[in-house]
Formats: C-alpha cells, sequence, structure tokens
C-alpha cells in the first residue's frame, strides 16, 4: 500500500524546518557573545575582563568542577577572554561581530553560518551534534603571540613536536589516535608539545610555513623542520631524536673516562655518567643533555659492553638498576650519586640542576657570572662572590689548588666562590684593582647591586698564595663581612665579561651555512616550492649575472678596455682642461688645507725607504732663502690633489742636504740617459723649485723641473732683464736638441724655460713662478704618464753627504 503525500504537505515540513534552523542560528550567533560569557559590559577595560576571566577559569575548570557542562563552558570562557584581550579581535567583533581576525569584514553576515557548521564535524561515525574541541588538545593549542614569546626561546632547551590542523579536516582524523599515542609517549621525556590551528592562527602557520593540514613540525633551536614520513609513532620519536644536535652524549669505555672526566678544567664543567644496560643511549638521557648542555657534559656507558669491565668495578656499579654519578674537581670520587628502577625527567633534571656548577668555577662569560654571583633583590638571599683572580701558568697551580681546599671545607649557602684569568678577563679585573696589574694573585669579595654592574667589593690585603696565614685572613674577613654587611668599603661598576667560550667567526659562518644547506635540500626533495622560490629566484639571478659578465668579456674587443693614450700626445692640452681634469679624476680635499712634513734623518725611513705599496711621496726641493714663497705656492698648486689618500706631501731643504739630489740623480744616471737628460742637471747646485714623486716601494721617481711662465712687471730691474735674455738663450738650445727628450721635459721647455740654474741673481719673482706648471704635472702624474726614473736603492740623507764629501 502506497502513500502519496500531498505536496502542500511537504512545503510545510520544509518551513518547519527552516524555522528550526533559523532559531538554531539566532540561538548559536546569541550563544557566543563573549561579553555575556565573561559578564562584562562592552566598555569594560581590559583589567576587568582579565579578573572575570580567572574568576570564571578557576569556577569551571574541569579539573576541579565535575559538572558535565564544564568543559564546554571553560572552552567558551577561554576562547571569549581569546577575543577580548586583543585589541584588534575586539574592534572587529565590535564592528562586525567576527569571532576571527583573519576573516574578512564583509563576510560578517555570515558569522551565524560559520558557527552553526562549526556544531559539526565529521568522524569515523558520520555527524556528531554538538560538537566541543577536546580539552586534552585545548591545552597544547599555540597562538602567535604566545609562539614567539614562550615556544622560540624555550626551543633551545627542549625540541618541541607541532601540529598542523584544521577543520573539516578528514586527514587530520586519521592520524589522531598515532598522535595522541606519540604524545603521551614524548611529553614525560621532555618533549614540548603544540598544536596550531590553520584557520585561527594563519599568521603563525605562515610564519612555520605551514600552508596545508595536517603538517607536522620539529622545532629545536628556533629552527623549523617539516615530518615527510608515514605518521607511526616509531617514526615520530625518531624524528625528534634526529632533530637534537650531534654529540650531545660521549660514549664512555674503560679506554676514554680518565680523559673525559680530566676535561673539567678547558671546559669549565661537572661530568654526569649514566650506566645503563641497553646499548644505544635512550632519548630520555639526550633530551636531558640537550637542556643542560651549557653547565654539564654528559657521558653513556654500556654495562653490557666488556670493554666497560674496569669501570663498573672501579666504581661499584649496580647493573640492575641505571645509575647516574656526577664529578667535579675530584675525578677519582663522585660528589652525588642516583640509582633507580624507573629513572624519570624530573629525577634527572633535579639531580643535574643542583649540581651545575663546579666547587670553584672559572668565570667564562656574562651569563655564567649572573647565575652565579646573582644581583641582591632581599636582604635573606644576600650572596657574596669570594673572586680569586689569578694566571694560567703553572707557578700559579698551587694557589689555585689551595683556593678549591678552602672553598670546599668553608661552602655556605650565603658564599660562592669562583676565580677568573687576568689575561682573559682584563677589563674585569682592571675595574676590581683599580687599573694595577697583579703581580700575585689576589682575592676580592664582592656584592652585586644591580644589574648595570655595580657592586660592593673589598680585596683581601696581602694577596694569595695559598698558605696557611692566608687562608686564615680570608676566613677571618669572611667572618666580619656576616657580621657586618657594611664591611664591603668601595664600589664599582663592573663591564660586562668577554665570552671566553664563544666560537670563531668562521666556524659561526659554518655553522649557518651548513643550517642553510640542510635546509635547501630539505626544500628541494620534498618540493616546498613556495618556500624555495624567492632561494631560487636569487641562485639563478646571480647566475645570470656571472655568466653574462663573462660572455661579454670573452666576447668584446681587446682594444675597447685600453686607454688612448696616443690621441692625447697629439692634442696640446691647456693648464685649464688639466685643472679641471685633475678635480673630477682626484677626490675632493677633505680639509681646507695641505699638510706638508719635511723629510728629515727621522721621517726619512717611514716617508720613503718603507712608504707602503701604491703610496707616492710628492717631494718640493727648496732652499731656506724660498722656502716661504714656495710653500705657498706648492700648497696651492696640490690643494685639489691633497683629498687622494695614496698621496703625501713633503719638502726637502736643499741647504741642509745638498748633497741628496745630486746623488739619487747619479743614481738614475742610466735611466736619465736613457731619457735624454744632460749632465747639466746632475751638476747643478740649485734645485730650489724641483719637484719629485717618489714611490719608495717600487724604487723609481717622477721629476718635475721649475718653468717661468709668468710675466714681469714693467719697472722690473735689469735683473730682470738678464735672467729674461739668458732664459731666451736657453730655450733656443732646449729646442735644438734631440727628440729623444721625455715628454715632461720636452713639454716644460716648448712652453716656458726654467731659470737659469747656479745664478745668483734670481729674484723672488722668478721664485714665484718656478712652480706655475706643477698642477698640469700633477695630472699627468695621476694619469700615469710621466716618465719614471729608477733607482737601485735609496740613497740615506747621511750616506749621500758623506759620498759626497769623500769625493770633494
Amino acid at each position: 500500500m502506497t502513500v502519496k503525500r500531498h505536496p502542500r504537505t511537504c512545503l510545510i515540513l520544509l518551513a518547519i524546518f527552516l524555522l528550526v534552523l533559523s532559531e538554531q542560528l539566532v540561538q548559536t550567533a546569541s550563544e557566543y557573545d563573549p561579553y555575556r560569557i565573561l559578564g562584562v559590559s562592552r566598555s569594560a577595560s581590559q583589567a576587568e575582563i582579565k579578573k572575570a576571566y580567572k574568576n570564571l577559569a578557576k569556577e569551571w575548570h574541569p579539573d576541579k568542577n565535575k559538572d558535565p557542562k564544564a568543559e564546554d563552558m571553560f572552552i567558551k570562557v577561554s576562547k571569549s577572554y581569546e577575543i577580548l584581550s586583543n585589541e584588534e579581535r575586539r574592534s572587529n567583533f565590535d564592528r562586525y561581530g567576527q569571532m576571527d581576525e583573519n576573516q574578512p569584514f564583509g563576510q560578517s553576515q555570515h558569522q551565524g553560518f560559520r558557527s552553526f557548521h562549526n556544531s559539526f564535524y565529521f568522524d569515523e561515525s558520520f555527524f556528531h551534534f554538538p560538537r566541543s574541541r577536546d580539552f586534552a588538545d585545548s591545552k597544547y593549542l599555540l597562538h602567535h603571540a604566545q609562539f614567539n614569546s614562550d615556544v622560540l626561546p624555550d626551543s633551545h632547551k627542549r625540541p618541541y613536536l607541532i601540529k598542523v590542523t584544521s577543520e573539516w579536516c578528514f586527514a587530520c582524523i586519521h592520524i589522531e589516535p598515532v598522535w595522541k599515542e606519540t604524545v603521551q609517549e614524548l611529553e614525560p621525556l621532555g618533549v614540548g608539545i603544540g598544536i596550531v590551528d590553520l584557520g585561527y592562527e594563519r599568521r603563525l602557520a605562515n610564519q612555520l610555513g605551514a600552508h596545508r593540514a595536517p603538517s607536522i613540525i620539529g622545532l629545536v633551536n628556533g629552527r623549523v623542520t617539516f615530518f615527510h614520513q608515514a605518521v607511526v609513532r616509531e617514526h615520530l620519536r625518531q624524528f625528534i631524536e634526529d632533530l637534537l644536535p650531534q654529540r650531545l652524549v660521549e660514549k664512555i669505555t674503560d679506554n676514554n673516562y680518565l680523559t673525559f672526566l680530566d676535561n673539567w678544567h678547558a671546559e669549565n664543567k661537572p661530568s654526569v655518567f649514566l650506566f645503563d644496560q641497553v646499548p644505544n643511549v635512550p632519548l630520555l638521557y639526550k633530551l636531558t643533555a640537550f637542556a643542560y648542555r651549557d653547565y654539564v657534559r654528559f657521558g653513556y656507558v654500556d654495562q653490557g659492553d666488556t670493554h666497560n669491565t674496569r669501570l663498573l668495578r672501579q666504581f661499584n656499579i649496580n647493573t640492575y638498576a641505571p645509575t647516574m654519578l656526577l664529578f667535579k674537581e675530584d675525578t677519582e670520587k663522585p660528589v652525588d650519586i642516583i640509582q633507580a628502577r624507573g629513572m624519570k625527567r624530573q629525577i634527572m633534571d633535579e639531580f643535574v640542576s643542583n649540581n651545575k656548577f663546579l666547587q670553584v668555577p672559572r668565570l667564562i662569560n656574562q651569563q655564567l657570572f649572573d647565575e652565579l654571583c646573582p644581583v641582591k633583590q632581599f636582604h635573606r638571599r644576600r650572596k657574596y662572590c669570594v673572586l680569586l683572580i689569578t694566571g694560567e701558568d703553572q707557578a700559579f697551580l698551587p694557589g689555585n689548588k689551595a683556593f678549591l681546599d678552602f672553598a670546599s671545607a668553608n661552602r655556605k649557602e650565603v658564599l660562592r666562590f669562583a676565580y677568573v684569568y687576568q689575561r682573559q678577563q682584563q677589563p674585569l679585573c682592571q675595574a676590581l684593582l683599580q687599573n694595577q696589574d697583579a703581580l700575585s694573585p689576589q682575592v676580592v669579595i664582592l656584592e652585586r647591586r644591580s644589574q648595570a654592574g655595580k657592586v660592593l667589593y673589598r680585596s683581601v690585603s696581602g694577596g694569595w698564595n695559598g698558605s696557611e696565614e692566608d687562608k686564615y685572613r680570608l676566613h677571618e674577613q669572611l667572618e666580619l663581612l656576616q657580621k657586618d654587611p657594611t664591611y664591603l668599603s668601595s664600589d664599582a661598576t663592573l663591564p660586562e665579561l668577554n665570552n671566553e667560550m664563544a666560537p670563531i667567526f668562521l666556524i659561526q659562518w659554518m655553522n649557518a651555512a651548513y643550517d642553510y644547506i640542510l635546509q635547501i635540500y630539505d626544500d628541494l626533495l620534498y618540493s616546498n616550492w613556495r618556500e624555495m622560490m624567492p632561494i631560487l629566484s636569487l641562485i639563478f639571478s646571480a647566475l645570470f649575472i656571472l655568466f653574462g659578465t663573462v660572455i661579454i668579456q670573452a666576447f668584446s674587443e681587446p682594444g675597447e678596455s685600453k686607454p688612448r693614450s696616443p690621441k692625447r700626445k697629439e692634442q696640446p692640452q691647456t693648464q685649464d682642461d688639466a685643472s679641471s681634469r685633475a678635480t673630477t679624476s682626484s677626490r675632493p680635499p677633505k680639509k681646507d688645507f695641505v699638510e706638508v712634513t719635511e723629510l728629515t734623518d727621522i721621517t726619512y725611513t717611514s716617508n720613503l725607504v718603507k712608504l707602503r705599496p701604491g703610496h707616492i711621496n710628492v717631494v718640493l726641493v727648496l732652499t731656506n732663502a724660498s722656502k716661504n714663497a714656495l710653500l705657498r705656492k706648492f700648497a696651492k698648486e696640490v690643494f685639489s690633489f691633497s683629498g687622494t689618500q695614496t698621496l703625501h706631501f713633503s719638502f726637502l731643504n736643499a741647504d741642509k742636504h745638498r748633497h741628496w739630489m745630486p746623488s739619487l740623480l747619479r743614481s738614475a744616471s742610466d735611466v736619465a740617459h736613457n731619457e735624454g737628460h744632460s749632465d747639466e742637471d746632475e751638476e747643478s747646485s740649485d734645485f730650489s723649485g724641483y719637484v719629485l714623486a717618489l714611490n719608495g716601494y717600487k724604487k723609481y721617481f717622477c721629476l718635475f723641473r721649475p718653468v717661468f711662465t709668468g710675466d714681469d712687471p714693467g719697472d722690473a730691474s735689469s735683473t730682470s732683464e738678464t735672467s729674461f735674455s739668458s732664459d731666451s738663450r736657453r730655450k733656443s738650445r732646449s729646442r735644438s736638441r734631440s727628440s729623444s727628450h721625455s715628454r715632461s721635459r720636452s713639454h716644460s721647455r716648448e712652453d716656458g724655460a726654467p731659470p737659469k740654474r747656479g745664478s745668483s741673481r734670481a729674484t723672488s719673482i722668478e721664485v714665484h713662478h718656478k712652480l706655475d706648471r706643477l698642477g698640469l704635472w700633477m695630472e699627468r702624474l695621476m694619469e700615469g704618464t710621466l716618465p719614471r726614473l729608477q733607482v737601485p736603492v735609496w740613497p740615506s740623507l747621511g750616506e749621500a753627504a758623506n759620498s759626497s764629501s769623500t769625493e770633494s
């Protein structure tokens, strides 16, 4: 029998269903009002919101409230506080009714539907209603601010296993059982657990590089690593173990245990031995070693190995339970022992944290100083640091050993003993010793008063050599200090300690490059192209630029890069053009004056003989009579070149060292003859106005001869006319010489003749015009077009005078 339904009946049923659905939407939208849930007004301050959240969290916490609705209510309270405590989220909710900061404000009208579909989720049994987040997972949820402030710094002490999930993720449901088993196994060992919701924490997911769900991430030392294998508990456990640094725990045998224990002095750390039956180092022990690697050195002894029988017999180890031994300065007797069948992380943490320091550690960095000698906060927590300032040589070992014995016999809660090497921590020692080097070891008692480095201290008189008298004196002063805290009469501000264990820059760079290469390999292997695109773009751009440059150089003509020096010789250059090029080719002067030093017996070696490669010293030769006029003209002509760092300017007094110039020209006579120089230059006795560009490293010089280009005034005396006629005759002789003259000499003779050398009738205006063409000569010096005269060795000022006097 078939029952026919009337179409009107179907419409009525559909209308009823839609009515119920709309009521559910309205109820769901109003149910998630964070202000109503926390019981605060919309104008409530952050302090009021925080106070309401704390009260409700205590009231509805599932561990304290056994009401079946407590778990759901606690989640609503936490979510409401999360929205209202963030000003951006709170503003979005007040304006658009948004619950999620990642949702665009244009979709606020769909908020009710979104909240409604949150009440459903897919599982193996299809629909469930209503839905609430598992409380066991809610405590692992990570937020962006929490991750950067808490998790990221904590990853340097323990590894983190983070799961990236999202709503309506079917694959996330499949790995959920394995994830819960792994969390139950790894969390008690000390592994941090985190969960990131891809929908709610899009910013954090982008920072981690997770763009799909599910994803599993490992975080160690701030470095993110993705898990790419099958989600099996054994694989996840091995993944965490592989994230830890290598050589955290050293395998100990009968052959190396003594060497391992004796390294306490170099490493400045206690040593811990773990004895167990398994051949491989347990993950629990590796995680403990990772957490305390900055304080303690860890070794593992396999009790089943036949190479460890002497070690087991010496320390009388019980082979039926794991055993831990801790050694400090005494390598023959452990200072602490722990043995338990079920070794747990809490027990190991307490065992190691109580013995993080040696009895008398060496201050090697600021972190150790801060932990060993903390800043005074309260009177009852006052700590006094007894510091021995000593040396590293063998002569200081007896005194250091006596200080260790004294510290072992006088261990108190308020006293901390330490020592420091004066050569390694010079700023600290100078501040405590008032800038006086300690010839013998010194003991200083100090109390830190502020994080800025302020301390109160007192030096123990008499120094320290380890005698019984020194021990008695130190013990007496410590007793006085505990009775009268004002005994510390001196104060100082200590600088930050040097980090003696810091790796050198090359090692740091190699480690960073190694991590970067591993990250690139991992991204290439698993095709994380979204993260690899910037790196690949940078690599291909660099390769394109490199090979493009090589190809351009290979196909370019060899003559394109050569300077066109012949054309410059054909075209005469004016002084204005040369001056303009000098200003453009040389750097602008950094000062408004030119520094010109005198070449003497003291400055001769540093300014010429041992001049640095690539540097040139421009030397002006002058006399007592022409000193002032030539120096003013010289400074004016070379001022535009004084900004060049490779040029130095000096002057040589020919009256004091009159034999140096002839000796220099004689040593370069072969080169001078090839360049067309006559003997007249060597036999001349007046070299005032000469300028030499001396390259002390390559042993050559360029020579400038004085040139007269100025016009005499109308009222010049007959002496000037005589000098002018003499100059004209010299000019005609210079034009009849061979064309093999050097370029600088022929250029000088064509434009103006030098004054008659050796004549005593030289006027002041001639001296003034001797350096008229020095600017053009300096320009050619910068271009490298001047002829160079080689010398086998630079004559010294004393040798030149002695050789000349011998010849005369």
